[in-house]
């Protein structure tokens, strides 16, 4: 499939938004079984993903640290989603960082086309993901940058206003990636492992960063579409900053949508697919979706922490035994990326498709 170019001409969805068109053009609507039916998207036993307060991780009390290490370990083996509080990251920063992006969408759109961005990279601002031509669209806009490694950081292709952007968006990213180191540790000793195998088994220090931040404008046909489509997060761990006014992420479980309800100034953290595959799936990626409305604009940050791109990813040698070999086959990150990039988001199929057959 060409990923030099985009299959059909790009058509931003802000622009419909805010042209006040009644009915969304047909190239938004889902299938019925994929719209978010109001009967299973309502919250009946008003649950949510688990918030944990990492405060005293890094303490001497040990009893404290021993109850976040499990609050985490459960989250993840029964959720795949939680969320932190008390994360050592400067609420001032999370919401200078958010704003500032908001600022972004808001500029005039010939300031915002100079980014436009390219399948092949997808870096910049976008309005689709996969190529698949009369492919049915979600109705959110993006802008796609670079942090890590330092070969693929390039300021050029980040957004040169507001002002302030660039600066705000490295101190950001360089922030999340040590919250991803400190959870990374987390991750492997709950399973057993010494505190930096987890890491070494995507790269070590090597590893990528990118951000994702989603621009969801109002829709005036909710039920109809979705904003992002249901799937699993191919990378490694992701840390997401979600709006401030509105929720709109939903996380599948037993079936059902939950939708979640964000804290103040926590982050929501993510099992992406590449740590099924290292961890031998003791942890799950699991399914997530974005609901639109018709009241209100959503930004949310998303914050990828994957593995270094050209190195084969496979279970950790420690978590196979005779009794659980290897469910996966080694694969690169770039190899792996290939599929969303081309095909767009698509449940867990790949990552249930890579399975070793038995």
């Amino acid at each position: 499939m060409n990923l030099q170019d985009w299959p059909e001409p790009i058509v931003r969805v802000q622009s419909l938004s805010e042209s006040g068109l009644p009915v969304i053009p047909d190239r938004y609507i889902k299938p019925p079984s994929e719209r978010p039916s109001p009967l299973i998207t309502i919250n009946s036993l008003d649950e949510n993903i688990p918030i944990i307060d990492l405060t005293g991780l890094y303490g001497d009390d040990q009893d404290i640290r021993s109850s976040i290490l499990n609050q985490i370990s459960s989250a993840c083996r029964e959720w795949g989603f939680f969320q932190v509080i008390n994360h050592g990251i400067r609420p001032e920063l999370m919401d200078t960082a958010r704003e500032n992006w908001r600022q972004f969408f808001h500029l005039p759109m010939e300031l915002k086309q100079a980014y436009a961005n390219l399948p092949k990279t997808y870096e910049g601002y976008g309005s689709r993901l996969g190529v698949e031509k009369g492919a049915i669209l979600d109705w959110s806009d993006y802008y796609f940058l670079h942090h890590t490694p330092s070969s693929l950081k390039d300021f050029n292709k980040w957004p040169a206003f507001p002002n302030s952007c660039r600066e705000v968006i490295d101190e950001y990213c360089e922030e999340l990636v040590k919250l991803c180191g400190r959870l990374m540790r987390v991750l492997s000793i709950n399973l057993g492992l010494r505190e930096d195998q987890l890491q070494n088994a995507i790269g070590g220090d090597n590893i990528g960063a990118c951000l994702r931040v989603n621009f969801y404008p109002k829709c005036p046909q909710p039920d109809l579409t979705l904003g992002l489509s249901p799937h699993s997060d191919p990378g490694g761990l992701t840390i997401l900053l979600p709006d401030d006014h509105v929720a709109g992420l939903q996380v599948r479980r037993n079936d059902q949508w939950i939708t979640v309800k964000p804290a103040k100034h926590a982050f929501i953290v993510n099992i992406g697919d590449q740590i099924q595959v290292v961890s031998n799936a003791n942890y799950k990626s699991v399914e997530h979706r974005v609901i639109v409305n018709s009241g209100q604009e959503r930004v949310s940050l998303a914050f990828f922490y994957n593995p270094k791109s050209d190195i084969p990813i496979e279970p950790v040698k420690d978590l196979v035994t005779a009794e659980r070999p290897s469910l996966y086959p080694a694969m690169t990150f770039d190899e792996y990326r290939l599929f969303i990039r081309t095909m767009g988001p698509k449940g867990k199929s790949q990552v249930d498709s890579m399975k070793s057959p038995r």
